[in-house]
């Protein structure tokens, strides 16, 4: 009894010292948008979830300490007390350090995230105690010195070291190895020597902007750099002039002036091939700036009023125009152009909002007409409808619904620093089963295995009622030469046939599934497909454990709320799944749904029954496949 006496009085005290480190910090910070409000001495910050603040649950000590892109300033002095610290990020604020910073009290950390401050001195002291240190991240401040590259390679688990913008000095001599390093970056500092034999695995960009540093990758040779011959030398500053004859430097003249008629000759013939001289049927997207609208224009031809006066295939849905000029001449918002063509939002003159995508490359009209079809009749809550499209010789122009909450992709990446709203876990989660139900449909209607081809957080869009819903359904089939425009949405089978016409051939369903799963990661980590440090995203939540999901991979907008976590790990294996590098390991966006649909808790009254219908989806074979026994379901 004394003993349990003597420990509650003892884990009081030790908690005493982090809120009086937390409130310390908050004193000697300088917060411009008042951020840090929530930090009051009248509350605490294990129970009533301080921002950025995570603490074990069972010592109530400060574990993590987020505070990212707050444009916070001043001295971090007061957080060295802060001794069970696990996950420190304090990137893209303005902090500084009076003298060395100095790591040696955080004796558990695992991560640590100083990118885009004003921390000046040598390099931060203690560094050599940080044994159970992952990432380490200095990028981007104003540290000089040496890099003490030995004491780096003793940390048996380190894996990324971000240096680079500093202004680092002297050789990268180390005697070992980082065998487990994944991310290093010292590019943009003032090294010098030879690059160790063990670094030039990394990529020229982890070394470039250190114009006295040599050897692989980087072109500069190190071999007797600094031992040329005295006579060499002398050559090379002061190289012996020698005139060309007048005969040759006529005869250069003359094979110039030949070369530049041929090329003249050469585009005079195409651009009388292509008739790009007449007033024909050719048309373009011009665009007239009138304030902040934007004319639908052509390129005046004799057949431009035959054209306008065509009517547009109509669809359901479609209201306050008929023909094609009403288009044409309707005041639009460039939206965006990509790979595809140019997309507007198009005001018409009876008031109707809708958007305009104009396609620049498509297949042979005929092949087209059918797939055209197809899409006008997709119709679902969770899909944006085809409501109209003209398909000429000339041109393609499909109109849609207009919607006006944006996109997934604005709502997770748009305005990440102060006053952004975070996007709520529940209304993630339910963004996630409604693109998933509207991706089902798609692959499921009338068995003419239809697939998206572009999925992306850009193409799920967000109605008034807040509803996911998925654009341009069944576009990649209507192209010529069907290219993703982001290949970090791209299936791995997809990457060597970019730009062949065989890539529509082998486009399949399981290609949108992982599409799907790289936007399930967007969701729960909050960083863009692209990923960071030239890693995609896929890539390095594959490189991260599963113990580090919470504290590394997870958007740290949703930290805090202790009964989503088991939602959020439950997602992260449905992500995983989703992109697996094997087609036949990757589910159906049908088993996707029912999975997210069971994250969601919709099915636990008869979650048994839910389950086995999973498994009998899963697979044709009555064997489980990969995919099951990796979530255990079997």
């Amino acid at each position: 009894m004394l003993f349990m006496i003597y420990f509650l009085f003892f884990s009081l005290g030790q908690c005493s010292v982090d809120f009086n480190a937390l409130l310390s910090f908050k004193d000697s910070v300088f917060d411009p948008s008042n951020s840090l409000s929530s930090w009051v001495n009248s509350s605490n910050p294990c129970i009533d979830s301080w921002y950025g603040v995570t603490c074990n649950p069972s010592t109530h000590r400060v574990t993590r300490l987020v505070l990212e892109n707050l444009n916070l300033s001043g001295s971090t002095h007061s957080l060295h007390h802060l001794s069970y610290l696990r996950l420190l990020s304090l990137k893209n604020n303005r902090f500084f350090s009076s003298s060395a910073v100095n790591l040696s009290s955080w004796l558990y950390l695992r991560h640590l995230y100083l990118r885009q401050n004003l921390f000046s001195g040598t390099f931060p002291v203690g560094i050599s105690t940080l044994r159970r240190l992952h990432r380490l991240d200095l990028s981007h401040n104003n540290f000089h010195g040496e890099i003490p590259m030995t004491k780096l390679t003793q940390l048996p688990f380190l894996l990324t070291l971000r240096l680079e913008s500093n202004s680092f000095t002297g050789p990268l001599n180390s005697i070992a190895s980082f065998s487990s390093m994944s991310d290093f970056n010292v590019s943009e500092n003032k090294l010098s020597g030879d690059i160790p034999a063990w670094m030039s695995r990394f990529p020229v960009s982890s070394f470039e902007g250190n114009k006295d540093l040599c050897g692989q990758p980087l072109q500069s040779d190190c071999f007797n750099r600094t031992a040329l011959p005295a006579t060499i030398k002398q050559k090379i500053r002061h190289p012996q002039s020698k005139r060309l004859s007048n005969g040759v430097v006529l005869m250069i003249v003359a094979v110039d002036v030949v070369a530049v008629m041929a090329a003249l000759v050469t585009i005079t013939w195409c651009c009388y091939k292509y008739k790009c001289f007449s007033d024909g049927t050719q048309t373009e997207a011009m665009e007239t700036k009138s304030g902040s609208t934007t004319k639908l224009q052509r390129r005046s031809g004799s057949r431009e009023v035959e054209i306008e006066a065509e009517e547009l295939v109509m669809l359901e849905g479609c209201k306050g125009f008929r023909k094609v000029g009403d288009l044409l001449k309707s005041s639009a918002e460039l939206l965006g152009k990509g790979n595809v063509g140019t997309t507007y939002k198009v005001v018409t003159d009876g008031g109707e909002m809708v958007v305009v995508k104009r396609v620049r490359q498509r297949r042979r009209r005929r092949d087209v007409d059918g797939w055209l079809r197809i899409m006008g009749e997709l119709r679902h809550a969770n899909i944006v409808g085809l409501i109209a499209y003209y398909n000429s010789k000339d041109e393609l122009l499909l109109v849609y619904e207009f919607l006006s909450n944006g996109s997934l992709h604005s709502l997770l990446h748009g305005n990440r620093g102060p006053g952004r709203t975070p996007l709520s876990w529940s209304r993630r989660l339910k963004i996630a089963s409604e693109a998933a139900q509207g991706l089902v449909f798609i692959h499921s209607y009338k068995k003419d295995k239809i697939f998206h081809g572009y999925l992306s957080t850009s193409n799920i869009l967000v109605d008034q009622q807040g509803n996911a819903r998925i654009s341009e359904p069944g576009l990649h089939q209507v192209l010529h030469s069907p290219s993703s425009s982001n290949d970090d949405y791209k299936a791995p089978e997809l990457m060597l046939n970019n730009g062949d016409d065989t890539s529509l051939k082998k486009y399949t369903q399981k290609c949108d599934v992982y599409s799907f799963g790289v936007i399930l990661l967007e969701i729960l980590s909050g960083k863009t497909a692209s990923g960071e440090s030239g890693m995609s995203l896929v890539r390095w939540v594959q490189s991260v454990g599963k113990e580090e999901w919470w504290w590394e991979v997870f958007d740290f907008e949703m930290l805090g709320d202790k009964v989503m976590e088991r939602e959020m790990v439950g997602l992260m294996q449905v992500a995983l799944l989703c992109v697996a590098t094997l087609p036949k390991d990757r589910p159906k966006m049908s088993v996707v749904h029912g999975m997210i649909e069971d994250i969601r808790g919709q099915g636990r009254r008869n979650g048994g029954n839910r389950m086995v219908s999973i498994l009998n989806d899963f697979s044709s074979d009555s064997s489980p496949s990969h995919s099951e026994r990796n979530l255990g379901l079997h």
